[in-house]
């Protein structure tokens, strides 16, 4: 466990955070998927080195451990890799994790996968085929990896995919940044309203991708800067025109305080003098990810919250909602309800201190809470989780002032 405290509550820094996940499992899974190109600025998290790692192996039994996006997008690539035969697993959490909506689409394009535990979970079996069918049908209010993963399989068929949708699709944003990425190297997406249609990629060469860095990784320093006095904040390589929704933080914290002024290759974050609201409402259906780090800003200025948009957070790394709603309980607030899809918030006047927060295998839990101790010392429990994004957390939070000693 890491004890973490700050003797000023002012923050000032520059600092370079690794690429984005999202957009680098994307390009390494169209790379596998088409011919080789180089990634730039790939991240260096735990997540990106197990999709690198299974794509690249020989193994029969390939486990993923925590990885839901390597998951979810190596099920597609496994499929259709023909005359091969793959086991898919993962750890204890990741056996909850449902993938029946993937497996089934996959199915129907007759790919041959079987459940060896529970039906609908991992691990599964994935004997690859060549896909000839070139339609399919799934709904699209659970994950949008699911989606995602077809897409890029789709891309690698002769006939390429038309994936039929039976429902709204949920987290948007990640359904449009791989329609960029694969155009980006040349393939050709369709969105409609309950319909993708995936042309076959015919480009031999493709260029060097760059990737942006991470919108998700640099929530927890707004949330820093909006509890802050003070901020002269740089974080490099981020562009105003970002395809990951997360990006969407700039006008959020605009709400807690924080100014964000896009520089020549990242952003500039102050702390401006503008009023904050007592109450703030948000419907996070297209940026679930941001869910913890906003409603632990929220906790620490002392503003009720009421967050929307949230189902998919029980499938994540652990169930989010309750474990927000457990850890949130430690500081005696006034009130933390959470519904199915929605989680409400009541602060008192003055926060519990010396709380040890538990972070449930999940690397948001545990940098969400973080920014907490600008107010008082925290403890966080199983602090390494982090690596499975953002390998760099505490060395960076060092750099910022913060002090960190292991107990």
């Amino acid at each position: 466990m890491f004890e973490i405290s700050k003797k000023s509550k002012s923050i000032e820094g520059v600092l370079n955070i690794s690429g984005s996940k999202s957009e680098s499992n994307r390009l390494i899974a169209l790379r596998a998927f088409t011919s080789y190109f180089e990634i730039k600025n790939i991240s260096d998290s735990d997540d990106v080195k197990v999709m690198i790692s299974a794509i690249n192996s020989n193994e029969e039994e390939i486990d993923i451990g925590h990885a839901g996006t390597a998951m979810r997008f190596l099920t597609s690539y496994f499929s259709s890799i023909q005359n091969s035969s793959v086991i898919l697993t993962g750890s204890k959490r990741m056996k909850e994790r449902p993938i029946s909506i993937l497996v089934d689409a996959l199915r129907e394009l007759e790919v041959d996968i079987s459940y060896l535990e529970n039906e609908g979970y991992p691990p599964i079996k994935i004997n690859g085929r060549v896909i000839s069918k070139k339609q399919v049908h799934l709904p699209a209010n659970v994950s949008s990896q699911y989606i995602s993963s077809l897409m890029m399989l789709g891309v690698s068929l002769q006939n390429g995919l038309i994936i039929n949708l039976s429902t709204e699709i949920t987290s948007f944003p990640y359904i449009e940044m791989t329609k960029k990425i694969i155009e980006r190297i040349g393939g050709h997406v369709k969105l409609q309203l309950n319909q993708i249609l995936i042309d076959s990629f015919s480009n031999k060469i493709i260029p060097n991708q760059v990737v942006e860095s991470d919108w998700s990784s640099a929530s927890y320093f707004y949330s820093i800067v909006a509890l802050s006095d003070l901020s002269d904040l740089t974080l490099n390589t981020y562009h105003k025109n970002s395809i990951q929704g997360d990006s969407l933080l700039v006008d959020i914290y605009r709400n807690f305080g924080v100014k964000t002024t896009f520089i020549n290759n990242g952003i500039h974050l102050t702390k401006s003098k503008n009023k904050i609201e007592k109450k703030i409402s948000l419907d996070l259906s297209n940026n679930p990810d941001l869910a913890q780090t906003i409603v632990v800003t929220c906790l620490g200025l002392g503003i009720d919250c009421d967050l929307y948009g949230l189902h998919t957070l029980k499938i994540k790394e652990t169930d989010r909602l309750k474990a927000l709603k457990s850890e949130i309980q430690k500081f005696e607030v006034d009130n933390i309800e959470i519904t199915d899809n929605s989680l409400h918030l009541k602060n008192k006047s003055k926060l519990k201190s010396n709380i040890s927060i538990d972070t449930y295998n999940d690397h948001r839990m545990a940098m969400s809470f973080v920014p907490l101790s600008l107010l008082n010392p925290l403890i966080i429990n199983d602090p390494m989780v982090v690596t499975k994004s953002y390998v760099s957390f505490w060395d960076h939070l060092e750099e910022l002032g913060f002090e960190i000693s292991k107990k």
